[in-house]
């Protein structure tokens, strides 16, 4: 049997937010140095076009959804993952 629903009632939407914008940008800012690896090291070695290109593909539907919602909290997140999935793709392919 699942968690009852008003346990989830409990934290309420501003902390929610709060954390969800903190996680945002902890998680873009830990693909950082993939990014410095790949461009700065020139070593793309292991990087999967693949996998960066279905995250991107997710990236720009989460910004479209974002828009329709007129969530910032979604939006705002997804143009830095768009930005930080479109160079780890580019310096795959030139140095991959």
């Amino acid at each position: 049997m699942g968690p009852h629903p008003a346990s989830f009632s409990a934290v309420s939407d501003a902390v929610l937010r709060r954390a969800l914008g903190a996680m945002s940008v902890f998680t873009i800012v830990m693909t950082v140095p993939q990014i410095w690896t790949i461009w700065v090291g020139h070593q793309a070695t292991g990087v999967s076009v693949l996998s960066w290109s279905a995250y991107l593909v997710s990236a720009l539907l989460w910004f479209w959804h974002g828009l329709r919602k007129r969530d910032r909290n979604i939006y705002l997140a997804c143009i830095a993952w768009i930005a930080a999935d479109c160079a780890v793709i580019a310096g795959a392919l030139v140095y991959g």
